[in-house]
């Protein structure tokens, strides 16, 4: 046995391997694809002036409720309080 497998019936070693190196080629431009989109977007932003908050890692009022943690609160009781 040994090896990396079972091999598929006329698959070679070396097409096993181009297929790799095709499918790595394919994953490395798509992820300079994604960094190309993300450069732009924060070209445009800063063009725009529009500024980005800075996530504090802490969830909101509204993103408990929305994820059913919290029940919801109604304005006339956060009022009353």
């Amino acid at each position: 046995m040994g090896g990396a497998g079972p091999r598929r019936q006329g698959e070679s070693t070396m097409a096993r391997a181009s297929r790799m190196s095709v499918l790595k080629r394919k994953r490395e431009s798509e992820k300079a694809e994604k960094a190309a989109r993300k450069r732009e977007m924060r070209a445009m932003e800063k063009e725009m002036g529009i500024t980005k908050e800075k996530e504090t890692g802490e969830a909101s009022q509204e993103d408990l409720e929305a994820y059913g943690i919290l029940p919801p609160v109604d304005e006339e009781e956060e009022e009353e309080a």
